[in-house]
């Protein structure tokens, strides 16, 4: 059951609870993700399904009411091994303490994600942040990352957004127990 997933961990700002999310967070989710650009908005319904379907896969990170953090991601369909992180969301005031790079390790470590040999993200190219955090990411965990364009900006998206590229990360299973 989702609710099992909780975590709490120490930052230098204070500490942090890690959990899955519930259907009533999606407003605060929606209010988050606007707050972090350059993220894509999805709609409140998405991200109310999120909370409710995806609870398992999706992390909340707040300091007592305060939601602070967020990741939705999903097994793909037939694809056990592999964990799709859709967005990683942190509030400009808990930036600086790694909180994206928490929140991914708490995810691997839910026993959803522990037959997970394979990370997946897509990102654009101009989109540092994410970079830097799977690309520490994949340094704390002996991860092999790699990345080519999935998404393209004509083929996909008709001009409309950048071309984001698969970044695969190919997880050490025993790096990833050591991390927790």
């Amino acid at each position: 059951m989702a609710r099992t997933n909780r975590k709490i961990i120490e930052t230098p700002k204070g500490a942090v609870r890690l959990r899955s999310p519930v259907k009533t967070d999606g407003t605060a989710v929606q209010e988050l993700i606007a707050r972090c650009a350059p993220l894509d908005q999805n709609s409140l319904y998405m991200n109310l399904i999120q909370c409710d379907h995806f609870a398992d896969t999706c992390v909340l990170a707040e300091r007592g009411d305060d939601v602070l953090g967020w990741i939705s991601a999903h097994v793909p369909p037939g694809r056990e091994d592999t964990i799709f992180v859709w967005q990683v969301a942190v509030d400009a005031r808990a930036r600086g303490m790694g909180l994206g790079r928490h929140m991914l390790t708490a995810l691997l470590e839910r026993p959803l994600c522990r037959r997970v040999i394979n990370l997946e993200t897509t990102i654009t190219r101009d989109n540092e942040g994410s970079w830097a955090l799977f690309r520490s990411l994949a340094r704390r965990l002996d991860g092999d990352l790699s990345h080519a364009p999935h998404f393209e900006r004509e083929a996909h998206f008709g001009g409309a957004h950048d071309t984001e590229h698969l970044v695969t990360i190919a997880l050490d299973a025993e790096a990833v127990r050591r991390a927790a």
